[in-house]
């Protein structure tokens, strides 16, 4: 039942912080400080949201394993990657 609360949390941080990153390139493309302010705000609440969720997630019960671990390297996510290593799920 605990990854039912948390996994939305998880994904949903990942991808407000992906926004975030997104909008972080648009501000440095056009130079515009609206796109960079709200870039820095989405992806601290992207960061916020993944720690949170992440802090109520067993690895061991809600991980998804070698998927996780591999999403976590492609997006550069050291917390994914470290729990889809822990997880034994594959």
């Amino acid at each position: 039942m605990s990854s039912d609360q948390s996994n939305p949390s998880l994904i949903g941080g990942h991808a407000q912080y992906v926004k975030g990153a997104a909008e972080a390139a648009i501000g440095s493309v056009t130079g515009s400080e609206p796109w960079k302010s709200s870039a820095e705000t989405d992806k601290t609440a992207g960061i916020d949201a993944m720690k949170q969720a992440s802090a109520n997630r067993d690895p061991q019960k809600d991980g998804y394993g070698k998927v996780e671990a591999m999403a976590g390297k492609v997006t550069g996510c050291e917390g994914m990657e470290k729990e889809g290593e822990q997880s034994k799920q594959s």
